[in-house]
């Protein structure tokens, strides 16, 4: 299921949606947190990429697992190897950061929506809420970075 589409592997195709739904998610929800007024418009974008992330990026670590797998069953060894498992290593941490973004995320929709069927809440929830928000976010684009930058260094590093 996640090694290859059209022959192509899963994982060159899946992060590409990676990089534009994980920083996409972090950008929306600082400015849902930041930018109040803005919320109505945001909601339902903050939603769904709050499910589309981390989603994203599952299937990313799963299809550059099988990559990988494929890699060391052709042959592959040496220092490309060690490069391929800083970026695996990254990518992990990339998912523990934006599945809790994306759940954290939600909660503050739920928080912040004035629906009725919401109880209310502790004054203390919508800004630690908040918080988590930003601070999953920043590490979350941090790691979109580390993540990206291994994988095209392994890649294509030394290739120009």
């Amino acid at each position: 299921m996640f090694e290859q589409i059209l022959g192509l592997p899963v994982h060159v195709l899946t992060v590409h949606a990676v990089v534009v739904f994980v920083p996409l998610l972090a950008l929306l929800a600082v400015a849902y947190v930041a930018v109040p007024r803005w919320r109505r418009r945001l909601d339902w974008a903050v939603a769904i990429l709050a499910v589309l992330a981390p989603v994203s990026a599952f299937v990313a670590v799963q299809s550059g697992e099988a990559l990988n797998d494929a890699l060391v069953a052709r042959g592959f060894q040496g220092p490309i190897l060690d490069q391929i498992f800083e970026h695996s290593r990254y990518g992990d941490i990339l998912f523990r950061i934006v599945l809790p973004l994306g759940i954290v995320a939600i909660l503050l929709l739920v928080a912040t929506s004035g629906h009725r069927r919401v109880p209310k809440l502790p004054g203390l929830v919508t800004p630690v809420l908040s918080i988590a928000v930003v601070g999953l976010s920043v590490a979350a684009l941090i790691y979109v970075y580390l993540t990206g930058h291994s994988g095209a260094e392994t890649v294509w590093g030394g290739t120009l």
